[in-house]
């Protein structure tokens, strides 16, 4: 069935126990509970019923997307570290509130993370990605599966805001964001769709 329109298809990961106590996991490898295992299958049935156009698919090098979009029925093409999650330096394995005992009224959209990537770097990154995933948009739908915080910036910088306004966009856990266009315009065609009970 031919698409009607491109498709840039966003994949968060399934749970973890670290996104599920809330502690920022950036570069460590997680593995999925069990619920995430399940939200990712859950996520592939509805994934399934897209009708996918000859997709390129690409993921974080980290186990919890490679897994998410393998029980997605997805076949990872490639990996790549312009998926990874934000970088959070000192601030990994530590949760919001935590953070806020030394830093009061600390987001990662608003402060920095000591020893970590910075707002106009992951920015960057980000913009790197879309300059190398849209041009593939033209004849295929290309989905991409990595992280909560960097998928929002990707929204964020789709439609022409800077990273902070990702704090605007819900990502949950096997959550699914589909961007395109309306003629020449970017737009977001659905964001956050989540195919298990919450």
């Amino acid at each position: 069935m031919a698409r009607s329109k491109p498709r840039l298809i966003l994949l968060r990961h399934g749970e973890t126990e670290w996104s599920k106590s809330g502690q920022h996991t950036g570069r460590t490898d997680l593995p999925l509970t069990a619920e995430g295992i399940e939200q990712a299958r859950a996520t592939g049935l509805a994934v399934s019923k897209l009708n996918l156009h000859n997709p390129i698919v690409f993921t974080s090098p980290r186990q919890r997307a490679i897994v998410t979009a393998e029980l997605a029925g997805l076949v990872p093409d490639h990996t790549t570290e312009l998926l990874a999650e934000w970088d959070y330096g000192e601030y990994e394995g530590i949760t919001t509130k935590e953070i806020r005992k030394t830093v009061p009224g600390w987001t990662v959209w608003t402060h920095p993370c000591p020893g970590g990537e910075t707002h106009e770097e992951v920015a960057a990154r980000a913009d790197d990605a879309l300059t190398l995933f849209e041009p593939m948009m033209e004849d295929r739908d290309v989905v991409l599966v990595g992280h909560g915080h960097f998928s929002r910036v990707l929204v964020a910088r789709w439609t022409g805001m800077p990273p902070s306004c990702g704090v605007a966009f819900a990502m949950s856990p096997a959550g699914c964001t589909i961007l395109g266009y309306e003629r020449k315009t970017r737009q977001i065609h659905t964001l956050n769709a989540t195919f298990y009970s919450q």
